[in-house]
């Protein structure tokens, strides 16, 4: 069974954790470990702050204070690694005593990386007035042409067949290929 690069969290006093983030791709470099430690990201926020006299300044605010998030293949190596970089206190989801940590699944860690802006919302504005094939759901096998693309909802509409006339019908995005 080949392991899978997978998203973890690991705890870090609180205030340390960029410093925490240099120290392991610093010791990720000398130890060799980079086909098993691939990125380390602290999640950020720029925020506006308003000051008692009325001024505006900008700063930046960690969104998980304590937490780095390290996407890595766990691997006795790799897990020795993270676990003795300096301020690092453990992985969430690990109970101590050499139990592995749990993994977050990929609708967690996307959320995140999104609201961070590592990756971009998928848009579907290329399907519209195309042909299009339902693939799941109530009217799986149909076909239709896209007359509506809702990208924030992730929501087609599409002019399917139904008792002989164009119906609009609005389907998942994720539900549809094109034909």
């Amino acid at each position: 069974m080949t392991p899978k690069v997978r998203w973890y969290i690991i705890q870090t006093y609180s205030g340390y954790e960029n410093a925490v983030k240099s120290d392991l791709m610093r010791r990720v470099e000398s130890m060799g470990m980079s086909d098993y430690i691939f990125r380390v990201i602290v999640p950020e926020e720029t925020v506006i702050e308003k000051k008692a006299d009325g001024k505006e300044k900008e700063k930046i605010r960690q969104l998980f204070p304590g937490y780095v998030f390290v996407e890595m293949i766990v691997t006795d190596e790799s897990w020795f690694v993270v676990r003795n970089t300096p301020r690092v206190t453990g992985f969430l989801g690990s109970s101590g005593g050499g139990t592995k940590p749990v993994p977050l699944s990929p609708d967690e860690i996307n959320q995140i990386l999104l609201k961070v802006g590592i990756i971009s919302k998928p848009t579907w504005n290329h399907l519209l007035g195309k042909q299009v094939e339902v693939t799941d759901g109530t009217w799986l096998g149909m076909k239709g042409e896209v007359t509506h693309v809702d990208n924030d909802q992730e929501k087609l509409t599409v002019d399917l067949d139904l008792f002989g006339r164009a119906t609009p019908t609005e389907i998942d995005a994720h539900n549809v290929k094109e034909v």
